[in-house]
């Protein structure tokens, strides 16, 4: 009894010189120093022994233990750094690139309103934004929408109630919160104060901007393009949604006539949509411009021969646009006998749609990234 710790010693570091691997190193401690190792065992049967033999014997197991412990960490070491140097030689390749991380991108629509712009800034135009919670003046009056108008029917609108107007006739409309209310209804809230809606068009930055020239903000010519976002209270289909995006132009400056609103859309279609896309300009009506003209671009499915997606007409609207009306620039402190003025607006959505054949916008606006990733 009084050489087995010695002898156990010498044994087990004999057999630990041998050991390669992981899994034997593990067999090795278990045999050893485990729970029902041969160590173990040692110092489980000292309590048998005389006090006096116990104590020495008991000091010498110890320290045999402590010897052993130690050898385990060291031979531990060796292999991990064995294992690491396999691993470089063979294992792993460390002049091969990392996993690529995946990388966020814009929006399709994003995207668009973008090139859009920059389009229209490499002829000279810059881009303006407005609040999208207006004023009604800049949204309908300044624009020649008067409350009687009747326009406005085609309006579905988002009213912000705010005031301290006729209570009992607004009752159906609590104050501070946004809902559809008729016109008539919203002016008799109104009780003297100036009645704000969520914009239903970026012309409204068209009036703000015209307004700027009399406040002395801003110095004519003008040459501007105005995105962002519009609401209207309508129900979401394919073809429409309750926001969207629109983009507004403006030109203001002596002797503009017809022909430069002609040449900047058919630059703009051209360089969107291809140099080999046709353009027509068809009279149309808008209150804020006189003449007004639709802008259609040629389908881009049947090339004109008609087919489900233009209606069988071959042809496509894009835009509306016109001459500025006097009394809008009269409006804003701008003389119309002096200077002359031009106005467009598209969607921006639209656009996008008619680009690459998407035929139903609820998709822009969903959280399919197979979709999305297209772009």
């Amino acid at each position: 009894m009084s050489e087995q710790p010695e002898q156990l010693k010498i044994k087990a570091l004999q057999e630990l010189e041998g050991v390669t691997s992981a899994d034997k190193l593990e067999q090795w401690r278990v045999r050893y120093l485990g729970r029902k190792g041969e160590l173990t065992l040692i110092l489980r049967s000292l309590a048998e022994l005389p006090p006096d033999e116990r104590k020495t014997l008991g000091a010498r197991a110890n320290q045999t233990k402590v010897s052993l412990e130690e050898a385990l960490k060291q031979k531990e070491q060796v292999i991990k750094e064995a294992q690491l140097v396999a691993a470089k030689k063979g294992g792993i390749d460390i002049t091969l690139p990392g996993r690529p991380l995946p990388a966020g991108r814009l929006h399709p629509i994003t995207q668009t309103l973008h090139e859009i712009c920059d389009i229209f800034s490499a002829m000279g135009f810059q881009v303006v934004e407005g609040p999208e919670a207006e004023w009604d003046y800049y949204n309908f009056e300044a624009l020649n929408i008067p409350p009687e108008h009747p326009a406005r029917d085609t309006q579905s609108t988002f009213w912000i109630a705010h005031g301290t107007g006729n209570r009992e006739k607004s009752a159906s409309v609590n104050t501070g919160t946004i809902g559809a209310v008729s016109p008539s209804v919203r002016y008799e809230m109104e009780g003297g104060e100036k009645p704000m809606l969520l914009r239903t068009q970026t012309t409204s930055v068209t009036a703000r901007t015209i307004a700027e020239v009399g406040e002395g903000k801003r110095q004519l010519p003008i040459m501007v393009v105005e995105p962002g976002k519009v609401y209207r209270y309508e129900a979401t289909d394919a073809t429409h949604g309750w926001m969207l995006y629109q983009i507004d132009g403006l030109v203001v400056d002596k002797h503009i006539t017809m022909a430069d609103l002609k040449g900047a859309l058919y630059e703009f279609v051209h360089r969107y949509f291809g140099a080999d896309r046709k353009v027509r300009f068809r009279a149309d009506y808008f209150p804020f411009v006189e003449p007004g003209v639709e802008v259609a671009i040629e389908c881009a499915i049947c090339r004109g021969d008609g087919c489900r997606l233009c209606g069988d007409s071959g042809w496509i609207e894009i835009a509306g646009a016109g001459m500025t009306h006097p009394d809008v620039l009269r409006r804003g402190g701008i003389d119309p006998d002096v200077y002359t003025s031009f106005a467009f607006g598209m969607g921006a959505d639209r656009t996008v749609m008619l680009r690459y054949g998407v035929d139903d916008i609820r998709l822009f606006y969903g959280s399919d990234l197979r979709f999305l990733r297209q772009f």
